[in-house]
Order: C-alpha cells, then sequence, then structure tokens
C-alpha cells in the first residue's frame, strides 16, 4: 500500500474493495480509480481485515532503525521516569551515573513516546508581561485567588478569595459553580465593602481568570508567571489560614459557610493581630492610612 497524506484515500479503498465484494472485476475497479489490479487486491485483503470500512493508510514510519535505543535501555529510562517522577534531565543523569550512555534527546523523545511527558496546556492563551506595582498604599496590588473544596468525587464548592497586599484587608464568599462570570461578581461585591479601591488585580491562570473576566472587571490586572506560586504568597498564604481556621470546621454548605465567612473576617480584619503588620490590624492600618491622606 503506497503512503500518501490524501485524507480521502481511506475511504477511496474502502470504495474500491466493496465494488469487487459486488462482483466487479479488480481489472475494472483498477481502471476506475487509477490503480492497478495488484493495488486494488491489496485494498480487498485489508478490507476483509477492517470490515468492509474506511480503510486507514499505513504510517511510513519505519519499524527499526540501525541507531535506535536497545530495549532494555528504553526499559530503564522509562523505568526511572516512573520512580523518580523527575524531569528527563535528571533521568539523563541516572542513566550517565549507571554507565548508560544515551543522549538527552533520546531520553526525552522515549519519555515522550511512552506518554510520561508532562507538556504545556495548548489551551493556554498568552498574556503579556505587567510589571508588579509595589503596594505603597491600599489597593496598589490587590491579589485574588479560589479555594476548591471537595464535596464528592464529582462535584466541589468554590470559596473566592481576595487580599489587599498593603493593609492584610480580606474578604471570601463561597459559590456553588466556578467561572469568569462568578468572580466578576465576587470582585463586584468585595470592591463595594472596601474603603479603597482596586488599583490593580493580580491572579493566576485559573479558568475563573480568564480574558473574559479581565474585559469586564474595569480595573487593572497582571497574570502571575506560570509555575510560580510565590507571585501569589500573600493569598495562598490567607487561603491556609481561612481553611485552617473557619472552612475546616464547617459542612459543605454553601450558605452556612457564607454564615460563617461574614463573622470570621470581621475578626480577621477588625480584631485578629497580624505579624506582618507589626501586631496591628489590617482595619487599624486601613484608618492609619486614611488619615495619613488627609
Amino acid at each position: 500500500m503506497s503512503y500518501t497524506k490524501n485524507p480521502h484515500m481511506p475511504k477511496v479503498r474502502r470504495d474500491a474493495a466493496d465494488m469487487v465484494r459486488r462482483g466487479f472485476s479488480k481489472e475494472e475497479v483498477g481502471r476506475r480509480f487509477g490503480v492497478g489490479s495488484s493495488t486494488v487486491c491489496k485494498w480487498v485483503k485489508k478490507a476483509r481485515t477492517w470490515g468492509y470500512g474506511a480503510i486507514p493508510t499505513k504510517s511510513s514510519r519505519p519499524k527499526h532503525h540501525p541507531k535506535e535505543l536497545k530495549e532494555e535501555v528504553t526499559e530503564r529510562i522509562v523505568a526511572l521516569r516512573l520512580k523518580t517522577k523527575r524531569t528527563s534531565e535528571v533521568v539523563h543523569q541516572h542513566l550517565l551515573n549507571e554507565g548508560i550512555k544515551v543522549s538527552l534527546n533520546s531520553v526525552r523523545r522515549t519519555i515522550d513516546r511512552h506518554g510520561l511527558m508532562k507538556k504545556r496546556n495548548p489551551w493556554k492563551r498568552y498574556h503579556p508581561h505587567v510589571d508588579r506595582p509595589y503596594p505603597l498604599k491600599s489597593g496598589d496590588l490587590v491579589e485574588i485567588d479560589t479555594i476548591h473544596r471537595m464535596i464528592d468525587k464529582k462535584k466541589r464548592l468554590y470559596v473566592f478569595v481576595l487580599i489587599d497586599v498593603y493593609s492584610r484587608w480580606v474578604y471570601a464568599k463561597a459559590y456553588e459553580k466556578i467561572g469568569g462570570k462568578q468572580t466578576v461578581e465576587f470582585v463586584d461585591e468585595a470592591q463595594r465593602h472596601a474603603v479603597f479601591n482596586f488599583n490593580m488585580l493580580q491572579s493566576d491562570h485559573g479558568p475563573e481568570f480568564s480574558n473574559w473576566f479581565v474585559a469586564r472587571i474595569s480595573k487593572n490586572h497582571r497574570y502571575t508567571r506560570i509555575g510560580k506560586p510565590n507571585d501569589n504568597a500573600h493569598i495562598e498564604r490567607v487561603n491556609r489560614t481561612i481553611q485552617e481556621e473557619c472552612l475546616d470546621k464547617l459542612p459543605n454548605d454553601v450558605f452556612k459557610i457564607n454564615c460563617e465567612l461574614k463573622r470570621y473576617l470581621q475578626y480577621y480584619n477588625h480584631e485578629r493581630l497580624h505579624l506582618s503588620l507589626n501586631l496591628k490590624t489590617p482595619s487599624q492600618l486601613l484608618i492609619n492610612s486614611v488619615q495619613a491622606i488627609g
């Protein structure tokens, strides 16, 4: 069977084999489709295997190569990848330490061929870089993130959390669904409760912080670097605090969580002393900031 990139060839082979099955001679079918009778014979044999459906084109990749890796080397690469769960460079160095000489590219191709290569999501969109502002006053940098809480194997509830980096003022609310619409509603509600304006919002690349969300919040926005959770260190830490001091004690009920969050946020923003604020509360810092501006 000849190799081709024509996407219609599987159906052509099917139709040719079907004509032979209906009583046409191989020579007649060959003249009809412009191929030799021997080619038609091959298609008929393939049709018996594939069940007179579309006959796919065979891959042109050779089955063997004189410089291909030995089977035991390939098995060792796969075993090291599964054992260490580390990058190709680490697996390559382990092989060299064991006296197995192989190129780094061969290690990468082998890992990829066996479906063990973790690739970047092709649906992730590029976001242009925006400089991170230095928080000199409230609202200069406001971080936002989402806590995912499992209800069962297939269902979750979501707690949106927002923190002002300068004053450590926090707002949070639970939702049954996650998406750009819920994020916009949450930011608008947080802005109504805040006594300062959000000048710059910062988030990770989660689906709830999509371009649709950015286009509708009417505020400056920047994304963190991919794979750099330290860029969102303040919100990551407050997520843990909220979970340990509030959410872990509550059932998986959005209404009850929101009722308790109101009480907890009152305590967090007005009573809880923060080491990062020199044992002050966020509300005290906000009052001092307003007085200084006035």
